[in-house]
């Protein structure tokens, strides 16, 4: 019998529903009854801001919609946002459920590519965290200059307000390349808005998708193929 993934989603809908397409292209399935059990919360007022009322940044809403999760009969967390993953400590306490890490997960891709300097793109919560997991690997992180970086914000910002085309495909791989001149063998897109943009195809080193990554190993830890998170204590 296989697991159900409780999902964490809304920072970013639109790559919360890339995650869910690419969770059911990874599954195994022959029938519809083969697919994985996913509850989701898709709450779009999650955000990177204090939310009024519950202050703190998302965390507490994070770890709220965590608890309601395990409530409904989820076995373990994913989440579908690279900076939400800095509260992650205080969703596994709320909830008591293992969490599928996928900055953890991105990180040990990076190490099994053998490279040791990995360029991340993605916000200022995200390079912590990244910075931090691949320091953990013995791997450095190139990131892009004061300008590049503004340039990647203004983007991003673009992304999530519906603007996806070839233009805006074009400058993330014009950034993803000042990562590569910058000695980055390999790149971590970093932000979940990002990957609907960046193509493996228009980088010149191995690009490291995220969540693709945490939709296969989801897949993998609910139908039983890969040891589950050990779950927090208490």
């Amino acid at each position: 019998m296989s697991l159900t993934l409780g999902l964490l989603g809304g920072v970013s809908p639109a790559a919360t529903l890339s995650f869910l397409a690419k969770l059911q292209a990874f599954t195994p399935a022959r029938s519809d009854q083969d697919h994985i059990r996913v509850i989701a919360d898709i709450n779009p007022a999650v955000g990177d801001t204090p939310v009024p009322g519950v202050g703190g940044g998302p965390g507490p809403m994070l770890a709220e919609m965590a608890g309601a999760l395990r409530g409904a009969g989820a076995d373990v967390l994913a989440i579908a946002s690279n900076g939400a993953h800095a509260h992650a400590d205080l969703i596994q306490r709320a909830s008591r459920l293992p969490l599928i890490d996928m900055i953890g997960t991105a990180a040990a891709g990076a190490r099994a590519s053998g490279v040791r300097r990995v360029g991340v793109l993605g916000a200022k919560a995200s390079l912590r965290l990244y910075r931090e997991y691949l320091a953990a690997q013995a791997m450095g992180m190139v990131t892009l200059s004061a300008e590049g970086q503004g340039e990647l914000l203004a983007l991003l910002r673009e992304v999530r307000g519906g603007e996806a085309g070839a233009q805006a495909e074009a400058r993330a791989a014009t950034l993803a390349a000042e990562l590569i001149a910058e000695g980055a063998e390999l790149v971590i897109c970093g932000s979940v808005s990002l990957s609907l943009l960046l193509r493996p195809e228009e980088v010149r080193v191995e690009l490291i998708e995220p969540l693709e990554l945490l939709a296969r190993r989801c897949v993998a830890v609910c139908l039983g193929s890969e040891p589950a998170p050990q779950a927090p204590a208490g």
